[in-house]
């Protein structure tokens, strides 16, 4: 069948905010907050790891990890790893980083891992005349030392079932994969709902050491 471009939603803040009102879906969503310094201290304080991003941005472009240290604190953009004594000397030098692009600030998750490498999951729901079908669902196992796991930066493209085999157990792949889906049709619902028009999704889903499944973001653009 015919997909349908649809509408671009590129503010993940709004796609978020909309998905976070729905009790079945919110409990997958990491805790997020608009970027700021005391949001970040807070968070920090609170998670000691978090995942900075673009609110408009893709391809994980511009995503930094930030950590709270037994000796301050630090943060990894690509494969670098830049230490500071103090939050001051944090957050001046990711201002730098930001050029004053507006970011959110996520908790980190610890994702399931193959080998040492961090996995995650697009699921990839398209519309067509007939309704709304599958395109794709698949695993993207990081690039060896970078914490991202997009193609784009490296990643390798690997079935969601040999993804979930792999980092957790073979036994899982049909309750994770069945998760997946039940959460992609309850969002996409609520997004069809909020933004008349949307025609593709790509989900970005983590499923961590603990085998909870996260929505990380929703595209309205997937690759």
């Amino acid at each position: 069948m015919e997909e349908q471009l649809g509408r671009p939603v590129p503010d993940k803040w709004a796609k978020q905010a909309a998905l976070l009102a729905d009790p079945f879906i919110a409990p997958h969503i990491p805790p997020t907050k608009l970027y700021n310094a005391g949001n970040l201290r807070s968070m920090l304080g609170k998670h000691q790891m978090v995942v900075i991003k673009p609110v408009i941005g893709t391809g994980g472009h511009g995503v930094i990890k930030v950590s709270k240290t037994s000796s301050g604190y630090s943060f990894t953009s690509h494969s670098t790893t830049h230490s500071y004594a103090n939050f001051e000397a944090l957050k001046s030098a990711l201002d730098k980083k930001r050029k004053n692009r507006p970011y959110l600030i996520q908790k980190g998750i610890r994702l399931a891992k193959v080998g040492a490498r961090p996995i995650d999951y697009r699921v990839k729901y398209v519309k067509t005349e007939t309704g709304w079908e599958y395109r794709s669902m698949v695993g993207r196992i990081a690039k060896p030392g970078l914490f991202v796991t997009n193609l784009c930066q490296g990643g390798t493209m690997v079935t969601a079932a040999e993804g979930i085999r792999r980092s957790l157990s073979p036994s899982l792949v049909g309750a994770k994969k069945q998760k997946m889906r039940d959460l992609t049709v309850a969002s996409t619902r609520i997004l069809e709902e909020r933004f008349p028009g949307v025609g593709q999704l790509g989900f970005d889903y983590g499923i961590d050491v603990n085998g909870k499944i996260w929505i990380f973001e929703v595209n309205t653009r997937p690759q």
